[in-house]
């Protein structure tokens, strides 16, 4: 496995792949892998031939009272963790590789509406930090196949709309969820939690899971179920940010004739922030 600092170092690699008639998957992250990252890594090598995953802390998604000097780095732990699923080349770019015009200076890529509500409002100007870094990345390195993860559902919902809308020749794919055994999501932040709060922590999966069977089963009392869930994450200890129902392909309010909702939540457990969600087909 290669790993390239420089976007020199990137292009001639790139381009002797692309001369072999190699296609190329991009897997976005921050680094701090775990088992989700590997499982993107995996899906990425079933659409490629070549699989680059980028390594990059991006402070433009970061608030100003947000955990970015906090946020681990860990490049060779994670170099070591790409092993297995055989990624073909890590691109960890300093911040001036990717903004050289500096961060007061660099242009910003902003998606209205649907960033406008949920984690949007939560953390202002986040998805346009997303959506910046994530045009740059798929500009620098052109894959034809970029992978997601559907935890962040919002996100990967943004870069689509992003994608499409200004022609970007990738495709975008989201990939599930991937859980620990007791339901929690994979996250890096899930580092922040404390025991106590480590043991708490599946009650959001379990929340989720539960109001997917009711809706299922056909409850369309959709204030109630969200009321029903605030209350249980906060007994839980949860501070909640939003638990919603949504319309699964654009984050509108749904009717009751819809056939396909997500619910999704975010919520604080201590230093933690925690968003899940769960896709409902009726």
């Amino acid at each position: 496995m290669i790993v390239v600092n420089t976007k020199q170092e990137l292009d001639e690699q790139l381009a002797e792949w692309r001369q072999n008639g190699d296609h190329i998957a991009l897997v976005p992250t921050m680094g701090n892998l775990h088992a989700g990252h590997v499982a993107l890594v995996e899906l990425a090598r079933e659409h490629a031939e070549r699989v680059v995953v980028s390594i990059f802390v991006n402070p433009t998604q970061f608030g100003d009272n947000e955990d970015f000097e906090e946020y681990p780095r860990s490049l060779q732990r994670d170099r070591r963790r790409l092993q297995k699923p055989a990624a073909d080349l890590i691109f960890a770019p300093d911040v001036e590789i990717i903004y050289p015009f500096g961060l007061k200076d660099a242009t910003t890529i902003s998606v209205p509406r649907i960033t406008e509500k949920f984690c949007g409002a939560s953390r202002p100007g986040h998805f346009d930090g997303v959506t910046s870094v994530v045009a740059r990345l798929i500009a620098i390195v052109q894959p034809d196949v970029a992978i997601f993860g559907q935890k962040d559902y919002q996100q990967q919902l943004v870069i689509r709309h992003m994608s499409q809308d200004l022609s970007l020749p990738v495709a975008i794919i989201t990939a599930e969820t991937v859980r620990e055994d007791d339901g929690l999501a994979m996250s890096s932040r899930n580092l922040f939690l404390t025991d106590e709060e480590r043991a708490v922590a599946p009650t959001m999966h379990r929340v989720l899971s539960s109001v997917g069977m009711e809706l299922q089963s056909g409850q369309r009392n959709f204030d109630e179920l969200e009321a029903k869930s605030i209350a249980e994450l906060v007994d839980a200890g949860f501070t909640v940010d939003y638990f919603s129902i949504r319309r699964a392909q654009n984050l509108e309010i749904p009717d009751r004739d819809c056939d396909e909702l997500v619910v999704l939540a975010a919520a604080h457990l201590g230093k933690a922030r925690l968003i899940d969600n769960t896709v409902i087909t009726i």
